[in-house]
């Protein structure tokens, strides 16, 4: 019920394959929407074209294209861009992780009482939130704050920018 795709996805996903595919003919394709695109079996472009949809949908500026590559079965670099904030987290596989052209560092935060950690919540018609808020109960006393925003990939990405502890 809650699962959805708009013309956006479709809209963004469709460009993207496209300028992807004029800068690498070869590489083939695992796509959110539109499945797997064989390619030189060697490389592999993954792509969420937009992630964090519902928010998208209500107007909420909080929303990412994730793009990453993979070379022989393992993910070699990644980016996670942010249009409404214009941050472009990236990163390559021994080059580091970057915002844009800035060098990326975790949070410093050892102690889980300053931590702040984001999370996903179960969306309507999917199993599983009585546990997960039982596990969220828990959780609670222990972090200085937990968030759910509704981007996976900017989460995460954020977590790497050293603004969450933990996702």
């Amino acid at each position: 019920p809650a699962d959805f795709v708009t013309a956006a996805d479709l809209k963004a996903e469709k460009t993207l394959r496209r300028e992807l595919s004029k800068a690498r003919p070869d590489y083939g394709f695992l796509l959110e929407e539109g499945g797997e695109v064989e390619g030189d079996g060697r490389h592999r472009w993954i792509v969420d074209p937009l992630d964090g949809t519902l928010n998208f949908l209500h107007g909420l500026p909080h929303f990412a294209i994730s793009i990453g590559l993979e070379r022989d079965g393992d993910i070699v670099a990644g980016v996670i861009h942010d249009p409404i904030r214009h941050e472009t987290f990236w990163a390559e596989r021994g080059a580091g992780a970057y915002l844009n052209d800035h060098r990326l560092r975790v949070s410093e935060r050892k102690r889980l009482d300053e931590s702040i950690i984001a999370t996903g919540i179960p969306f309507m018609g999917r199993e599983g939130h009585a546990p997960y808020l039982a596990q969220i109960g828990a959780l609670m006393p222990l972090v200085a704050g937990i968030r759910r925003y509704g981007s996976a990939a900017l989460d995460l990405a954020y977590v790497a920018a050293g603004r969450y502890e933990g996702f």
